[in-house]
């Protein structure tokens, strides 16, 4: 699962119809942007998801990350 190949090229075409005169480029900037995303995000689902999540979880009601404590509850 991943991005195709020419999403860079494409990204700089819908920037330039937002963003006339910015001349942005998709490499290197926004392709490093998407890559430390990326793994930020990597960062945080690891930490959410596996079965060694050092007490972390989500709280759908308040929709932010918590952190259960030894006596169960949640900070």
């Amino acid at each position: 699962m991943g991005f195709k190949a020419s999403y860079l090229n494409e990204l700089e075409r819908m920037l330039e119809k937002v963003l006339h005169h910015a001349m942005l480029k998709a490499k290197p900037k926004l392709e490093l942007r998407i890559r430390t995303l990326k793994r930020d995000w990597t960062i945080v689902y690891d930490m959410l998801s596996g079965k060694d999540n050092s007490g972390f979880g989500w709280n759908e009601h308040r929709q932010m990350v918590v952190l259960k404590m030894l006596c169960g509850t949640h900070i």
